[in-house]
């Protein structure tokens, strides 16, 4: 368990930050910047929570739990033999968002438009979150690009982007239905 006694520590002053394994890199490092945008990402479903209660708060919850596995996951270097063994996500993680996504997309109607991310308070910050989802997926692919991490870590925000579009949508259906976008409407 994490034990903090002291909140700052100045030892990232001159720009650098540790890495899980204490390694340390510039705060501008592409391990550092996935990082950190799924810590972004995490805070931004905090503000879904505001407008969610029962399942979904509780599916929120989770994902911002799994969130914080991910973010352990991306800030300790893959090693063949590490001194501890490291957080890393479970394809289980990714499972149950598959299992979600089919069990909301079940009762939603079949889209024939794109859909606006518009619509309820819920469904607005979802898709927000979303697209924050997508870009913290960019980030990582461009840190596998030059550097080992576990795959896991992919397939999680590939889905929770999925699974965060579904949640949108249902949240809108229960407030009247989605926003279409109409092509060439105001030309």
């Amino acid at each position: 368990m994490v034990k903090l006694t002291r909140i700052y520590t100045r030892t990232g002053d001159t720009g650098q930050t540790g890495l899980g394994d204490g390694s340390r890199v510039a705060k501008t490092d592409p391990r550092v910047t996935a990082y950190g945008t799924v810590d972004e990402l995490n805070a931004l479903l905090g503000i879904c929570r505001l407008h969610a209660g029962g399942d979904l708060e509780a599916a929120l919850t989770r994902i911002q739990n799994d969130l914080f596995d991910v973010g352990a996951d991306l800030c300790t270097p893959e090693q063949d033999d590490p001194p501890f063994e490291p957080l890393r996500v479970a394809q289980g993680q990714t499972e149950w968002l598959e299992a979600e996504i089919d069990r909301v997309n079940a009762h939603l109607d079949t889209l024939r438009s794109f859909v606006l991310p518009a619509g309820s308070p819920a469904a607005a910050h979802l898709h927000h979150a979303r697209t924050v989802a997508r870009r913290a997926e960019r980030e990582t692919a461009a840190l596998a690009v030059t550097t080992p991490i576990n795959e896991n870590v992919l397939r999680y925000l590939n889905r929770l982007s999925d699974y965060l579009f579904v949640l949108a949508r249902d949240a809108n259906r229960e407030a009247g239905g989605d926003v279409l976008w109409q092509p060439g409407e105001h030309r």
